[in-house]
């Protein structure tokens, strides 16, 4: 993957270019100074640019734990395998880049024919657009008058930006904080149906006509289509699961139905919107007959998947839920590891890492004992029955048998991790290796903006 590196432009899409992405902008992040705020980084780089650290061709070994690595050929390989998928059922993909925030991966996303980045709040919004993002998704309700206001400023044809709405209060309260600064934009929206102990989105489909029928009468809103996150009413994919997003989905194609016999819509073009990283093939299934050739199909209704996680995946919950993993077909590779020192060996058959929460994610399970060798880059042996009990801030506790493995101070562990979005956040630069089990040549490094 060339994940081609960049720099900001300026503000509320300056130097934005006619494609998905400001190519520009990205590719000065190739003159940014490596310093003290670059954990990933060693010493020895200070003050050199990330442009110049890499034509010297460094490898693993140059680099120091804790260590969050990427691997080209995982990242390339999961990209592409999800783009020709969606090719192949005509759905389109507007990942979520609050996975990742890194314009260089949602680059490599767009260029492989994403429709736009999909993100989670207003300073996400500002990051995107400022890295020239042309269509953009707001996966969540606008109520901050500011963000309110930035976007009624900084939507247009051209530059799209769709919000959510789930309550007739929110459509008041955009409704009023435009008129309070005397803006005559409207905003393009989608009702968002939500299901009872999950996160956002109106309870049931009557709540969420009555959220629809208030947009149809707000003169500063349009209903543009309606979306949900199923992967907030499961988290396995055993049967209960399975049926509870499908059933879910289900309900979400009724209200799109009711909502075109309301003649609710102020579009031709709607769009449907569900899926994350566990489940996009559900959705899909279920909604797929609302598009297309199906004999319910309405000209210009569209089904878009919004998967994040994808592109990186892990060794933990989405090498585990993931379709294509369940599918018995050619699963993800995960595209992330992390590497820690063995900092101290105080009692047998306990060795303490040198990274923590604030290096690795430990949200959706603890990270996975791969590998051990002597030296960071140097060769490596399995390192079968240890376990991560515990990890504090700044350590992982790590057991193993001590009858049958030597673990000693210095030691490198190569982990596995789980969940990416709490992986990425943790580290402003991401090293890329050409190849994590061979050729472990630092090749590219990713800029994150959290």
């Amino acid at each position: 993957m060339n994940t081609s590196t960049s720099g900001a432009g300026t503000e509320a899409g300056a130097g934005i270019e006619s494609g998905a992405i400001a190519t520009d902008a990205v590719a000065r992040l190739a003159d940014v100074r490596l310093d003290w705020r670059h954990k990933a980084v060693p010493a020895t780089a200070n003050g050199i640019s990330h442009r110049e650290f890499l034509a010297a061709r460094p490898a693993l070994a140059d680099l120091q734990t804790p260590l969050l690595t990427l691997d080209v050929g995982a990242l390339r390989g999961n990209a592409d395998r999800l783009a020709s998928w969606c090719a192949e059922h005509g759905v389109l993909l507007a990942p979520h880049g609050k996975t990742t925030m890194a314009p260089q991966l949602w680059s490599e996303q767009l260029k492989r024919g994403a429709w736009g980045i999909t993100v989670a709040n207003f300073a996400q919004l500002r990051v995107a657009r400022e890295f020239g993002v042309r269509r953009l998704q707001l996966a969540n309700s606008l109520t901050d008058p500011h963000a309110i206001e930035w976007v009624a400023a900084t939507t247009s044809p051209d530059q799209p930006i769709l919000s959510w709405v789930d309550s007739s209060v929110t459509v008041d309260v955009i409704g009023r904080t435009l008129e309070a600064a005397g803006s005559h934009a409207v905003l393009d929206v989608l009702v968002e149906l939500g299901g009872i102990g999950g996160r956002t989105g109106a309870r049931g489909v009557e709540a969420a006509l009555d959220v629809a029928r208030s947009v149809a009468a707000s003169s500063h809103l349009r209903l543009v289509g309606v979306s949900g996150y199923e992967g907030s009413l499961a988290h396995t994919a055993d049967a209960d699961s399975l049926a509870a997003v499908r059933g879910y989905l289900g309900r979400m194609r009724e209200l799109h139905e009711r909502l075109l016999s309301e003649s609710l819509y102020g579009s031709d073009a709607v769009i449907l919107t569900a899926g994350g990283s566990a489940y996009f093939d559900d959705v899909v299934d279920v909604l797929s007959p609302c598009v297309g050739a199906g004999s319910e199909a309405v000209p210009g209704v569209e089904l878009m998947i919004r998967s994040g996680a994808y592109i990186i995946h892990d060794d933990g919950f989405y090498r585990g839920i993931s379709p294509f993993s369940r599918d018995g077909g050619q699963p993800f590779k995960a595209g992330m590891h992390g590497w820690a020192r063995v900092v101290s060996q105080p009692e047998p058959g306990l060795a303490i890492l040198d990274a923590g929460k604030r290096d690795v994610p430990v949200d959706e399970g603890l990270p996975r004992p791969q590998l051990i060798g002597p030296a960071l880059g140097g060769p490596m042996r399995p390192l079968d029955g240890a376990e991560i009990t515990a990890v504090n801030d700044q350590h992982c506790f790590m057991t193993f048998d001590a009858g049958t493995t030597t673990v000693r101070p210095g030691d490198v562990v190569r982990l596995g991790l789980s969940h990416p979005c709490t992986a990425f956040d943790k580290w402003t630069l991401i090293p890329v290796l050409a190849d994590t089990d061979g050729d472990q040549t630092v090749v590219d490094l990713i800029h994150t903006f959290f």
